[in-house]
């Protein structure tokens, strides 16, 4: 919506989710309002990083000041705390669409993310990136002005709102480049007029930011600095305190809660560079965003290159915080950095080092790593697909539900599994489903629970490739109980296996009967050395796609000149497979053959194809069961 108040003034509607998102942070981040500094001098900075980047290759932009800085006022009288930067500055366009516009793919699933609970909330909304609109926190109405370096003058723009649903947009004259933030405080924000106030929040928040910035002297004339104004990560780990690292954490991932854990290294030789980076306690709002363009920052020489989630692997994409090359050369495009040998080698001294910390994590403080593995397990297993040198190691942070566990908790490494095994296991079992519960209760368990054997339980969508990939951990090969034959290798009972033997000689008909009966629903029918229990299960052959597999691939548009054709077995020590067998009525045959197909398909979370007949045939079976004066009066 806009309307033309005068012939340069404009109003314009804001963006319906910038509207909403504005009500819900005003009311989330009441109780944390002082951090409307922080997301204004962190605008600041970017602004003045991005000047810097962009004058390597055109000085002039400089306008003949290149000494950066972020300037902090306030107005008792006037009620108003003024935030200004020499830095890149915008244009008009980029106005609309840094201000009134939320420009990401995100944004409707960020919102609906939003619970209503006030810590969680703000959290969210930290991680989401929209400082500019904490102003309305503290301020009833926010002015801005801006011009981008190397406009002339007459190109300046300035832009207003009260907050409540449309700004103002006009052309002004504006002598000096970057951008003027003037906040008109609220009656009950007085406390922000005070410039120990003010101090104690930039130092509290702020301190890190590696340009100056500068405030007037309380007493007497002149300006000072009022942060050290140096790149944290250059400065000696001694000389760092904890609170430091968390703030500057929270200014580089913009996110209102401290890291789980952190690294900090300096690596020298022939490719110097430093790194600090941090794993968040919680998943960013875009993390299965494959637009995002969130990431780790890239500096050279500590000049802000840029910010590019390709600088870690996929599966590392939550990774935040920095890493500062002295070997890449200044004038480098971000073209030129994909390419770039060096920095593939920093990215994988970087790779190496995360895992070692958490490996750290996992070894010496097991309960955050518990709380990683819960907010980033599922991403982290798809580094087992991408990264195949350090598979193995990725293979030993992984973790697991099992069989053992009395809820679906994965807290099992597979070291714990190979340390658990039976004497005489040569295998590591695991089983995949569609969910949690069906996996628990799948009947392919059952031979393996009356022998106490642990089985690894999967249900995760990666899950499918993932186990595709690792086929192995630590000399033992890993081995579903739902495909092929169940090898169970040195647990085997002999004794069984001769009983199941000379039981087999009595159903060689039935099985032969059944598979004709089922046509090509079925590659084979056969008895089953997995269940005791159940009288049916669907397995796959080694190398079948199950269900979940084949509907995943067709959903996402891959063409199925395939399909894996399940086998079945029958357990033939059940009271429906002895009557199976015993049947000599062709339809009595066929409508119980035809049963036990598709209370296999139920137990695999499988649909029917014919579930009207289904319940016609299970009805007549359960009718049988009754005493004849029910049947009779049925």
């Amino acid at each position: 919506m806009m309307s033309e108040t005068t012939q340069n003034k404009q109003t314009i509607g804001f963006q319906a989710e910038v509207r909403q998102l504005l009500q819900l942070m005003i009311h989330s981040l009441y109780s944390n309002r002082e951090i409307f500094l922080r997301e204004l001098i962190s605008n600041a900075a970017d602004a003045a990083e991005k000047l810097r980047f962009q004058a390597l290759a055109d000085e002039s932009l400089y306008e003949g000041d290149s000494e950066l800085k972020i300037w902090i006022d306030y107005d008792k009288d006037a009620r108003t705390i003024t935030v200004r930067d020499n830095g890149i500055g915008m244009e008009r366009q980029e106005v609309i669409d840094n201000i009134g516009t939320i420009a990401s793919s995100g944004t409707r699933r960020f919102l609906e993310s939003l619970s209503g609970d006030e810590a969680a909330d703000s959290r969210l909304i930290g991680q989401f990136g929209v400082g500019f609109y904490s102003s309305f926190i503290v301020a009833d109405r926010v002015a801005l002005e801006t011009r981008k370096a190397g406009l002339p003058a007459d190109q300046g723009v300035r832009w207003e709102s009260t907050g409540e649903g449309e700004y103002t947009l006009e052309a002004v004259n504006r002598p000096a480049r970057g951008t003027t933030v003037t906040l008109h405080l609220r009656e009950d924000m007085d406390e922000f007029l005070d410039g120990a106030r003010l101090r104690a929040i930039v130092r509290k928040f702020s301190d890190h930011i590696p340009i100056p910035i500068v405030m007037k002297q309380d007493k007497g004339e002149g300006e000072e600095v009022v942060n050290s104004a140096s790149a944290l990560w250059i400065r000696s780990k001694e000389e760092i305190e904890e609170k430091d690292y968390e703030e500057f954490y929270k200014h580089v991932a913009h996110d209102f809660e401290g890291p789980l854990a952190r690294l900090h290294s300096r690596v020298e030789g022939t490719n110097e560079y430093t790194l600090l980076l941090y794993i968040p306690k919680n998943p960013p709002f875009d993390l299965w965003d494959r637009e995002s363009t969130h990431g780790v920052k890239l500096y050279v020489q500590r000049v802000f290159i840029m910010e590019d989630p390709k600088l870690m692997p996929r599966y590392l994409r939550f990774v935040r915080g920095v890493i500062d090359s002295d070997s890449l050369p200044l004038n480098v495009s971000r073209e030129i950095l994909q390419e770039n040998r060096a920095l593939e080698r920093i990215r994988a001294g970087a790779v190496k080092k995360i895992l070692g910390l958490l490996e750290d994590l996992a070894k010496n403080r097991p309960e955050q790593y518990r709380i990683f593995w819960k907010s980033f397990g599922s991403v982290l297993k798809e580094g087992i697909i991408e990264d195949s040198k350090n598979r193995d190691r990725i293979a030993g942070l992984l973790r697991f539900a099992s069989t053992r566990d009395e809820d679906e908790s994965q807290n099992v490494s597979l070291t714990d599994y190979i340390g658990r095994m039976k004497e005489g296991q040569d295998q590591i079992y695991y089983l995949v489903a569609e969910n949690y519960q069906a996996a628990k209760a799948s009947p392919h368990l059952e031979v393996l629970r009356d022998k106490d054997i642990e089985v690894l339980l999967l249900w995760e969508p990666v899950d499918e490739w993932l186990v595709a990939h690792l086929t192995e951990f630590e000399g033992k090969p890993l081995q579903s109980v739902a495909k092929g034959d169940l090898d169970l290798g040195g647990l085997k009972d002999e004794g069984e296996e001769k009983a199941r033997e000379l039981v087999a000689q009595t159903f060689g008909d039935t099985l032969e009967k059944l598979k004709k009966l089922l046509g090509d629903k079925v590659s084979e029918v056969r008895l089953s050395q997995r269940l005791t229990d159940s009288a049916a299960c669907l397995v796959l052959d080694n190398f079948g796609l199950s269900r979940r597999m084949e509907s995943i691939l067709k959903s996402s548009g891959q063409p199925m000149a395939f399909g894996s054709k399940p086998i079945l077995e029958l357990n033939p020590k059940h009271g429906l497979v002895e009557r199976l067998r015993d049947e000599s009525d062709a339809g009595r045959f066929e409508d119980l053959g035809k049963l036990l197909f598709d209370q296999a398909v139920l137990a695999e979370g499988g649909q029917l194809g014919d579930p009207a007949g289904f319940v016609r045939r299970l009805n007549a079976l359960l009718q049988e069961a009754l005493p004849a004066s029910s049947r009779e009066s049925s």
